[in-house]
């Protein structure tokens, strides 16, 4: 079967290695939208818009052939008193981002998106061949204070600038955190455990 992650982050490519499947990465560029507000419904809608497009652009290639597929969408958030937090801008946005989050507790969210695809042996889509289902993950985290000087420290170093939250659990700001309440790979950026269990069957 061919396995398909629809993403092109470095995280999420390694999460996935470690369950011991075989895939490759293809990314669409379409901007994603997003139609709710509630942080589960947002994670939940882009995960599936990545899948969907993802999907799109294979069959209008005609590149699924006569192999059965799974697309794999996923998406990531911080949320802070009701406010999501996506990649920061530019560093003064990271500077934020992290003197919001500093002494506190906030939630990450994953919403993740299985999309399976059931080829014949002819290349063809056999009937209710497309089956979907999204999921959506959360993790409590709680952080130490970080002083100024930390977080410009921090800064400097590049990681915060292509992460929710502007920061990396796994990276140098596990100094920063005090606990977490949940999958540590979900805040990582990929619920691997759950996302197995809803795969296991179809691998």
């Amino acid at each position: 079967m061919r396995i398909i992650l629809a993403s092109k982050s470095p995280r999420r490519k390694e999460l996935l290695s470690r369950i011991g499947v075989e895939f490759e990465c293809i990314v669409s560029d379409r901007e994603e939208k997003i139609t709710c507000s509630e942080p589960e419904q947002v994670v939940e809608e882009l995960s599936n818009q990545k899948a969907e497009y993802v999907f799109e652009i294979i069959r209008n290639q005609n590149g699924f052939g006569r192999e059965s597929a799974l697309i794999i969408g996923a998406d990531t958030i911080v949320v802070c008193d009701g406010e999501i937090m996506g990649k920061p801008k530019n560093e003064e946005d990271a500077y934020m981002m992290l003197k919001g989050l500093s002494g506190r507790s906030h939630s990450v969210w994953t919403g993740v998106t299985v999309l399976f695809v059931n080829m014949d042996k002819d290349g063809l889509f056999k009937e209710n061949s497309v089956r979907t289902e999204t999921f959506a993950c959360e993790t409590k985290v709680y952080m130490y204070d970080i002083t100024d000087v930390e977080i410009k420290e921090y800064i400097k170093t590049g990681e915060p600038m292509d992460k929710a939250g502007a920061y990396g659990i796994q990276g140098i700001a596990t100094k920063f955190i005090e606990r977490i309440d949940g999958d540590f790979n979900n805040v990582v950026g990929l619920p691997l455990s759950k996302l197995y269990q809803k795969i296991k069957n179809i691998l």
